[in-house]
């Protein structure tokens, strides 16, 4: 499913400052960044860049010193605590490194528990979430805890239950971080399979330079600032002319 020329998120002079040792450190300086509906984006640069600051803006797990974030064209700085955990619940689904899955639930467990926290009725939300581990292929792991399932299928369920409540953005801070070659590269077409078929807007902080063979667009993010963005294809471009192709 190809990207639309409908915005899904606006960032419009972002800045964001943190105080440490009395010092004020500016972690983002006056980013600007539309991304489209259905658009596969991945924001990479070195450590200390500002790309995972710029990721927790975008999802709203922080808010900005200046500047705006929007999402569908909703100013997440005008709204309250409970509105912005409403948005944050029905359009955006999170993916995270470290899983960040409990670890005394199932799988099963583990992926129905944001259509609870969304009023989803109980048997409707098992329903969807079998439906879910089957899209990523644990049908047979339903009920494993974390602990009885590899990096992979607990990245694997990690999906699944950002899904949940089939947000139209799912945020990915290095999702391939904590995973061996095969099994990130298994998780980026996993993440491309969603994207294509089912039109997810996918946002991806990475150092993981797979993520370019997937990525509709790449922004590089340096010092606080967009250094610069760059289509898949002239990436592709750039890599043929320094392999001599």
């Amino acid at each position: 499913m190809a990207a639309s020329n409908e915005y899904v998120v606006r960032t419009k002079d972002v800045a964001k400052e943190f105080i440490m040792g009395g010092t004020a450190l500016r972690a983002l300086d006056g980013v600007n960044l539309d991304i489209f509906r259905g658009e596969y984006v991945s924001i990479m640069g070195p450590s200390g860049s500002g790309k995972s600051t710029l990721f927790n803006m975008i999802g709203g797990l922080d808010k900005p010193t200046d500047g705006s974030v929007f999402i569908n064209d909703v100013d997440m700085a005008q709204l309250d605590a409970q509105e912005l955990a409403y948005l944050r619940c029905r359009t955006i689904g999170y993916i995270f490194q470290t899983f960040n899955l409990i670890p005394v639930m199932t799988a099963l467990e583990n992926v129905t528990l944001p259509t609870i926290f969304a009023g989803m009725p109980a048997d409707q939300g098992i329903e969807r979430g079998v439906e879910l581990l089957n899209m990523v292929g644990l049908g047979d792991r339903l009920h494993h805890k974390p602990s009885e399932l590899s990096g992979g299928q607990q990245q694997r369920v990690a999906i699944a239950r950002s899904l949940a409540n089939d947000p139209a953005i799912i945020l990915a801070d290095e999702p391939t971080g904590n995973l061996d070659l095969r099994t990130g590269k298994e998780i980026i077409l996993l993440l491309k399979s969603l994207n294509q078929e089912h039109g997810v807007t996918i946002i991806s902080a990475t150092h993981d330079l797979k993520m370019i063979d997937v990525s509709d667009r790449i922004v590089w993010i340096r010092d606080g600032k967009i250094e610069r963005i760059e289509e898949r294809s002239e990436i592709d471009l750039h890599v043929g002319e320094l392999e001599g192709v």
